[in-house]
């Protein structure tokens, strides 16, 4: 968990760990000594010399070459930064705990992992910048430090690194031939990059969907809700698993698990930033609702009474001070009951779950992921 407060002293950053550059040496300096500081002033270079460009065809025919790791580390500060603040990691807790059924080889396994990572703190810096958040983690969101075009820039970069680091995981897969009677699931007749590029594509369209609502003033269902939960929140959950499943001889399909743990976790999670205070300290006080945004408890407050539109004013206005955040959610505690609806959801769904990994063999790593998730 993110320290409670922005005065502790922040944790050190993980070591990136997908394929680095190979280093260069610096440009010559008057002396024709190497210098490897890439962004040495051009005056110690040297007069400029226009014949260095009369074999521009020749000498740039390709792609640029991309070898001073100085660069690299400079685009991908804003992402650094990010993961030196890590949350409770319950995606790799998620991963360890399917692997307990799946067994995908360590190798191949850690790879995974590092996919989902990337794509997971990627997309938390794009959702910042489209929320306006302010926290994240208990510290300042990745774009107030960098700016936003960086931080876009440095989210997307990520994305296609977490792309280059597939190339590892296709060595000896194989996908599932129509014959193979010992798959169940199409995902394991689907490419590697066919199951990234779905779960992104469905992600984003969840993204979407969400602002599209807050933007427009428009409160879903419940089943809109739902799907909504189930592209955005399900996507990287059930990218790890579907990974896992197309590195692994197993035939069980855990897809619909997955999905099961995902709308529990969105609902979980929306309960607890209008009503938990460890949420207040990481993100800020009922931070949704300064957002703006239709989460499951404003979703059953406004359809409970649709004849009093108190929280949709409350989210036209983006609130930031605290008495108009507390009275909405006195409303919606008191007068529609939903905070005691979404425990009741949360219940049933817990159950449903467990029933389910009872099922499936029985997991003690997954029944502790419900066990911490329980309000």
């Amino acid at each position: 968990m993110a320290p409670s407060s922005s005065s502790s002293p922040p944790r050190p950053a993980p070591t990136l760990q997908y394929p680095q550059p190979k280093p260069a040496p610096g440009p010559l300096s008057p002396n024709h000594t190497r210098t490897t500081d890439p962004f040495a002033p051009l005056i110690n270079a040297g007069p400029p010399n226009a014949g260095q460009w009369d074999d521009f065809l020749v000498k740039h025919s390709g792609a640029p070459p991309w070898e001073d790791p100085a660069f690299e580390s400079s685009l991908m500060e804003p992402f650094t930064y990010t993961i030196s603040h890590p949350g409770k990691d319950i995606r790799r807790t998620m991963i360890a705990a399917f692997n307990r059924w799946l067994a995908v080889p360590e190798d191949k396994l850690e790879i995974i992992s590092r996919v989902v990572n990337m794509l997971h703190n990627a997309s938390l810096m794009m959702d910042d910048v489209e929320d306006d958040s302010a926290l994240r983690r208990g510290f300042p969101v990745t774009h107030k430090i960098y700016g936003i075009p960086q931080t876009i820039n440095t989210a997307n970069l990520v994305y296609f690194l977490a792309y280059q680091e597939l190339f590892a995981l296709r060595d000896g897969h194989r996908p599932a031939s129509p014959d193979d009677k010992a798959s169940t699931s199409p995902t394991r007749s689907m490419g590697l990059d066919e199951l990234v590029t779905e779960e992104l594509i469905n992600l984003h369209r969840g993204q979407g969907l969400d602002l599209f609502w807050r933007d427009s003033l428009i409160c879903p269902t419940e089943e809109e809700y739902v799907a909504m939960v189930l592209n955005k929140t399900g996507g990287l959950f059930r990218l790890a698993v579907k990974l896992m499943m197309a590195c692994s001889a197993s035939p069980i399909d855990y897809v619909p698990l997955v999905n099961l743990i995902s709308v529990l976790f969105q609902i979980r999670d929306d309960y607890a930033n209008l009503e938990l205070k460890e949420y207040s300290e990481n993100k800020g006080f009922a931070e949704d609702l300064t957002e703006g945004k239709f989460s499951f408890i404003v979703v059953h407050s406004v359809r409970a009474d649709t004849s009093n539109r108190v929280v949709l004013n409350v989210l036209q206005k983006r609130p930031s001070t605290p008495s108009t955040k507390k009275y909405a959610i006195e409303y919606m505690r008191d007068h529609t009951h939903s905070f005691e609806y979404a425990v009741g959801v949360l219940r049933s769904l817990d159950a449903q779950a467990r029933g389910e990994i009872e099922r499936l063999g029985g997991n003690p790593v997954l029944v502790g992921i419900l066990d911490m998730l329980k309000v």
